[in-house]
C-alpha cells in the first residue's frame, strides 16, 4: 500500500514538473508609469537595441497599455504597447541608448510602435513577444514645425548613392588607417540651401591600409569586426563637387561563441522572440550572446525605403515557450483590477496612456 502512495505522488510530481507555463485568465491593471511598467517596458527597448543592426537605436516615449498577467507555476506577464523614438546612434554604435540623443522634429523624426510580452520571473524581465513597426513624421508635420529644412530621401536614389561613393573614396583616400567598405547607407536627406546631398552610413574596416589598396575586392573584415559611422555631405558647384565627410571608428567587436545547450540532461525551454536575420550583404555583426533562437524568414526590404522599418526585424513571431501553450486567453477576462476612487473625487484619471518622454509624432 505505501509503495502505491509513493508511486501516486511521485506521478503527481512529475505531472507539476513537465507541465508547460500558462497564463491565469484574470489580469490586472498597472498605471502605466507604476514603477513596474516602466521597468518592462525598458526591457522591451533593450531588447530592440540588441538584436538590430540597421538603422539607429530606439529609446522610450510612451507606454500606451498595459495589462498583467499571472503565469502558472510562477511569474507574470506584461502584455503591453510602448511608442519609441529613433536616436542619432546607430544601430552597431555600442553607446548606451541612454546616453543617445533623440532625433528632433526639425531633422525629420522616426517613430516606433511596438506590442510586447514581457514575463517577469524572480525580479528578472524577459521577451517573450514583439512585433513592431516605425515609420517618419509626415512630410507636413515637419514643414509646419521647419518650412525650409529637408526631408528624408530614398536610399536608392541615384544622388544618394553617389554621395556615398565619393564621401566613402574621398575618407580612403586621405586614411592613415584601414580601408573602410561600405555597410549600409543609413539616412539621406536633399539639402535646399546651399543644394546638397546629405548622407549617413555604416562602414566596416578591413585588414587592408587605406592608402595601399589599388583592388578593393581582395580587402577582407577584420576578425575581429571593427565598425564605424560616418556623416557627409556632397555639395554641388558650377565647378565640380565639394566633398565634406567625417567619420567615428567603433571600438572593435569579438566574435563570441553562443553557449552550447547541455545535451546530458533535458533543458528547461528558452523563450525569446525570433527577430528576423539582416540582409545577406551585411558583414557579420557583432554576436549577441544570450538565448538560442529559431531561424527566422529573409525579410525583403523595399527598394524605396527612406529608414529602416522596425517590422522587419521585429514580426510579431512567438517564442519558443508561448508557442508550445503559453497562449493568451481568447475570451473576455474573468475580473479586472477596478479604478481608485477618491473620496469626494471620483475615479481617478485613467492610468493608461502614461506620460510623454520627448514629444508626440
Amino acid at each position: 500500500m505505501k509503495s502505491l502512495v509513493l508511486v501516486f505522488c511521485l506521478a503527481q510530481l512529475w505531472g507539476c514538473h513537465s507541465a508547460p507555463p500558462v497564463l491565469g485568465t484574470a489580469f490586472k491593471e498597472l498605471n502605466c508609469d507604476d514603477p513596474q511598467t516602466e521597468q518592462a517596458a525598458l526591457a522591451a527597448v533593450d531588447y530592440i537595441n540588441k538584436y538590430l543592426s540597421r538603422g539607429y537605436k530606439h529609446t522610450l516615449n510612451q507606454i500606451d497599455k498595459v495589462k498583467v498577467w499571472s503565469r502558472r507555476p510562477m511569474g507574470e506577464v506584461f502584455e503591453m504597447e510602448i511608442d519609441t523614438l529613433e536616436t542619432t546612434c546607430h544601430a552597431l554604435d555600442p553607446t548606451p541608448v541612454d546616453k543617445c540623443s533623440v532625433r528632433q522634429l526639425m531633422e525629420h523624426a522616426v517613430e516606433g510602435d511596438c506590442d510586447f510580452h514581457v514575463l517577469k520571473q524572480d525580479g528578472q524581465f524577459q521577451v517573450l513577444f514583439a512585433k513592431c513597426d516605425s515609420s517618419p513624421d509626415s512630410a507636413e508635420d515637419v514643414l509646419k514645425v521647419c518650412p525650409h529644412c529637408p526631408l528624408l530621401a530614398p536610399f536608392n536614389d541615384t544622388k544618394v548613392v553617389h554621395a556615398v561613393e565619393a564621401a566613402l573614396t574621398n575618407f580612403n583616400a586621405h586614411s592613415n588607417g584601414s580601408y573602410l567598405q561600405l555597410v549600409d547607407i543609413s539616412r539621406a536627406q536633399f539639402v535646399p540651401l546651399p543644394v546638397s546631398t546629405y548622407v549617413e552610413f555604416a562602414v566596416a574596416a578591413t585588414d587592408c591600409v587605406a592608402k595601399e589598396v589599388t583592388d578593393p575586392a581582395k580587402c577582407n573584415l577584420l576578425a575581429e569586426k571593427q565598425y564605424g559611422f560616418c556623416k557627409a555631405t556632397l555639395t554641388s558647384k558650377v565647378d565640380g563637387e565639394d566633398v565634406a565627410v567625417a567619420c567615428t571608428m567603433f571600438q572593435t567587436q569579438p566574435v563570441l561563441p553562443q553557449p552550447q545547450p547541455d545535451t546530458s540532461a533535458p533543458s528547461p525551454v528558452v523563450a525569446t522572440v525570433v527577430p528576423a536575420p539582416p540582409p545577406a550583404n551585411l558583414p557579420a555583426a557583432p554576436m549577441v550572446v544570450g538565448p538560442l533562437v529559431e531561424a527566422g524568414p529573409q525579410p525583403v526590404l523595399p527598394v524605396h525605403r527612406t529608414h529602416y522599418d522596425l517590422r522587419h526585424t521585429f514580426t510579431g513571431a512567438a517564442s519558443v515557450e508561448s508557442s508550445s501553450g503559453e497562449a493568451f486567453p481568447a475570451g473576455p477576462p474573468l475580473k479586472v483590477m477596478p479604478p481608485r476612487v477618491v473620496a469626494g473625487i471620483g475615479p481617478m484619471p485613467p492610468p493608461c496612456p502614461g506620460r510623454i518622454r520627448h514629444f508626440k509624432i
